[in-house]
């Protein structure tokens, strides 16, 4: 195990104090993670812990998963400062880069979140009631906010590279070759990427969801293999589409599990990704129509109108 691990135990140590209280002890959460670390890992993983601004990564981890697994949108524009500063200490030390690649692509959503303020309407206040939270942005608004992030952009790095053979994967796979964009949303198409909570590759496959679609994790792990990682991708993908008969809805089970969004459809008597978009985690509320808005730069196909290749579902 490497520092993912580490962080990953940071998050889970963080997050329900910071729920609960406002005098989480810091010292004492990395103290008990370099004592779990002492005794379980290896010394490279020490050695990267160490390597890293201590207070500035614990206070962006500990508001990370609150934030972007909470339901409220505009409150991820509050991690805007903390991401950018974090970003430059994980790109510093060759151990914790695969972190930053995972950041990179995700920095985005910070900027998003705070440009849909002004559009957003305040809750009217009510005498005597205490102040409601801000509504979440509708999809209309988010997926029009990512189109114009999106537009100016080049190609990344090593879409060049890999978008071709992908595609070839994903249409044998009977999973229409567009998706594989996927891979710039998830990573910025680096095959290095990794997120604290154990997720690693050009598509930023779950250990569990990996090893369901037949990927292997050891000796070598294949999620750092882009023609495997895109074969399980691609797999994962024809399942949800062939369960929710619908890639908004697909899309959205592929960031935040298939359970969330059966649960809300079920909840809401909902049959449409729109209709439960504002009640989805608020990664979940900003990823699909980002993912939606790059089909569309990248292919000028939106993401519902996409064809299945003849055989699939």
């Amino acid at each position: 195990m490497r520092t993912a691990l580490v962080i990953a135990l940071l998050l889970v140590l963080c997050r329900p104090a910071a729920a609960q209280t406002n005098d989480l002890d810091l010292d004492a959460a990395m103290d008990s993670v370099q004592h779990f670390a002492q005794e379980n890992l290896d010394p490279d993983v020490l050695n990267a812990l160490q390597n890293v601004d201590r207070q500035a990564v614990e206070d962006f981890l500990k508001h990370y998963q609150d934030y972007l697994n909470g339901e409220y949108v505009l409150d991820v524009a509050q991690l805007k400062a903390a991401a950018n500063a974090v970003l430059p200490l994980l790109d510093a030390h060759e151990e914790t880069q695969p972190y930053a690649a995972w950041l990179r692509a995700r920095l985005d959503y910070f900027d998003a979140a705070e440009e849909l303020k002004p559009v957003t309407p305040a809750p009217q206040p009510e005498p005597g009631k205490p102040a409601l939270p801000p509504p979440n942005p509708t999809f209309a608004a988010e997926r029009e906010i990512w189109i114009k992030k999106v537009a100016p952009r080049p190609w990344p790095k090593g879409a060049v590279e890999f978008v071709p053979k992908l595609k070839a994967i994903f249409a044998a796979d009977h999973v229409p070759p567009e998706l594989v964009w996927l891979a710039e949303v998830e990573s910025g198409f680096d095959p290095r990427a990794r997120s604290p909570a154990g997720a690693v590759g050009l598509f930023q496959l779950m250990p569990a969801t990996a090893k369901a679609q037949g990927l292997s994790l050891w000796p070598r792990d294949e999620r750092r293999q882009p023609a495997a990682a895109a074969l399980g991708a691609a797999k994962y993908l024809r399942e949800l589409h062939e369960k929710f008969g619908d890639w908004r809805l697909a899309v959205a089970a592929y960031n935040c599990g298939a359970g969330t969004v059966q649960r809300l459809l079920a909840r809401r008597h909902a049959k449409t990704y729109a209709a439960i978009a504002p009640r989805l985690p608020a990664e979940t509320q900003m990823y699909v129509p980002k993912v939606e808005a790059t089909i569309l730069h990248r292919e000028g196909h939106a993401l519902e109108n996409l064809a299945t290749p003849a055989g699939g579902a």
